[in-house]
């Protein structure tokens, strides 16, 4: 018997169908509305789809459904086919009791985690080519619960890779073994699927990272997948289709914790960043996370050419972002160690960017001024940073000098460093007074302080005592001619003299000090000792 091909259906402009639309129609309820009780008439039609899930492989196969009284062998290669046209075509439960293919679809869905996984990641790609139907008609949910569980299960099943390092070129592990061989097989082990998930999208791997993290998988292993997925796709794609993928990579370590993510990669992106265009506020992102972690950065990567339209060598505004991110750290207050680490790797920035003859002077401020003053035990580094900056830049002016001056703190600089100062032409004359001052007041604390060691000893020798009285008068006598000679009111030539000769008695006064105290600590020793001594003779008896 012929049927009659009276419904012409283009499918998304890729090709057109002949077919009955009353066979169709009876087990679509999207067609059985649309043609309502035109259905009859011999009128030939014309229906347009521009958003056909699946494309014309997904219509034939729903026509092979319809011509087969409602037949079709519903495999993992094609279930996400024919599931999300059928709930485009509304399959549902019609009026003429016509099996339902939605239905169908749904109870083969149940055995889904019995597929092997190359038919789970098949039927998950799928998905991505028609993504918004697939989400709301829930296959995509039942596809990334399914794929997600199994990598949780890899991931508890290998315990000794939670421990993991971002930073670290393999995993640690607290086993016993302690073989490379070993190590690369339990490193395998939690990272076997890297190389699958590449073929899935951004956006499909954004959903499959938001359920990792909601299933609690190590984040370590998670951030190390996203830089991988980033570099390999990196390979094929287009400039719009990196920008593309940098963002969500992106966005998704930003939802990560701290820890977990490696701030060597971070850098690696970051570089990647500056040659595309991406959205400012993915990569105010970006800066945030490298911040958090800039006490785990090197001056390399630090030293990052100044954007284009700039004369100046390195970025300077760029770090210090990073700066002002890293004192923040989400509202938690940097630690100690952290602090010191940073200002460390600061004062050889300093030293690297100093020479550059571009840099302004308020730059150069603000990197000096950016942290706080706990953060440096001593201050010679940045010192020799802010003397380099002033051989390069001849041309400063006093003031200029003397702000950038105001950003060392003269009681951190050691004996050598302050002398160097007075007689370093390049500074202002206010500057070599200061530290001579400072260098003052330190020896005066330190003389104190050993003549409060001494007042808690007995003397239980003259002779020490009169050698400790008469050093106690030569250095108190140092310390006045110290203090006698500071006088501002004369030239420079002759105040940067008398700086210099002072500083050596404040050389010569330091080892007095340090000689005095050593000498106090013997004594004590030897007191405690002839106590003890006495303490374990014998009672005479009479």
């Amino acid at each position: 018997m012929a049927v009659c091909c009276d419904l012409e259906v283009d499918i998304n402009g890729e090709e057109t169908f002949m077919v009955n639309k009353k066979i169709v129609a009876l087990y679509s309820g999207r067609l059985s509305k649309l043609f309502g009780k035109s259905i009859d008439t011999k009128r030939n039609l014309k229906l347009i789809f521009h958003d056909f899930p699946g494309g014309t492989e997904s219509f034939e196969l729903i026509l092979r459904f319809c011509y087969n009284n409602g037949k079709i062998d519903i495999t993992p290669s094609n279930i996400s086919l024919l599931h999300c046209a059928a709930q485009f075509m509304e399959m549902k439960k019609s009026t003429l009791e016509k099996p339902n293919l939605l239905e169908q679809t749904e109870k083969s869905l149940e055995e889904i985690n019995y597929w092997t996984w190359s038919e789970l990641l098949g039927s998950l790609k799928q998905c991505q080519e028609f993504l918004p139907i697939a989400n709301s008609s829930g296959i995509l949910e039942k596809c990334l619960g399914s794929l997600v569980g199994r990598l949780a299960l890899t991931s508890e099943a290998s315990p000794c890779a939670s421990s993991s390092s971002p930073d670290s070129s393999g995993f640690r592990f607290s086993c016993d073994t302690r073989s490379t061989e070993s190590l690369k097989n339990s490193f395998s082990r939690v990272t076997w699927w890297f190389e699958d998930l590449i073929v899935l999208g951004p956006s499909l791997v954004e959903l499959v990272i938001k359920s990792m993290v909601g299933r609690k998988i190590d984040q370590v292993i998670i951030s190390r997948f996203l830089f991988y997925y980033q570099k390999s796709k990196f390979y094929t794609a287009t400039m719009e289709e990196k920008s593309k993928i940098l963002e969500i990579v992106i966005d998704l370590l930003y939802t990560l914790d701290r820890s977990s993510v490696s701030c060597k990669s971070l850098f690696g992106i970051l570089r990647v960043v500056l040659s595309l265009n991406i959205k400012k506020g993915v990569r105010s992102k970006l800066e945030s996370m490298i911040g958090y972690l800039m006490d785990q950065a090197t001056l390399d990567n630090l030293l990052i050419p100044s954007p284009n339209g700039t004369n100046y060598l390195y970025d300077v505004n760029l770090v210090l972002r990073f700066l002002k991110a890293f004192l923040h750290r989400g509202g938690c207050q940097a630690s100690l160690s952290s602090l010191q680490k940073v200002a460390s790797l600061m004062d050889l920035y300093m030293a690297e960017v100093a020479p550059d003859p571009c840099l302004k002077p308020s730059k150069f401020l603000a990197l000096a001024m950016a942290l706080p003053d706990s953060s440096r035990d001593s201050y010679d580094e940045m010192y020799h940073a802010v003397d380099m900056y002033f051989e390069v830049h001849a041309g400063l002016v006093e003031e200029e000098k003397i702000k950038i001056c105001c950003s060392l703190n003269y009681e951190k600089l050691s004996a050598e460093a302050c002398l160097h100062l007075s007689q370093n032409a390049k500074f202002p004359s206010k500057a070599a007074v200061q530290a001579l001052i400072s260098q003052q007041f330190k020896l005066k604390n330190l003389l104190k302080s050993t003549d409060n060691t001494r007042s808690c000893t007995d003397s239980p020798c003259s002779f020490t005592e009169t050698g400790s009285k008469g050093k106690k008068d030569e250095s108190n006598e140092q310390v006045v001619l110290y203090a006698g000679m500071l006088d501002v009111s004369v030239d420079n030539e002759k105040l940067r003299a008398h700086l210099q000769g002072m500083q050596w008695r404040v050389m010569e006064l330091e080892k007095v000090c340090r000689k005095m105290q050593t000498q106090m600590t013997k004594l004590m020793k030897s007191k405690a000792s002839s106590h003890s001594n006495a303490r374990s003779l014998p009672k005479l008896c009479s």
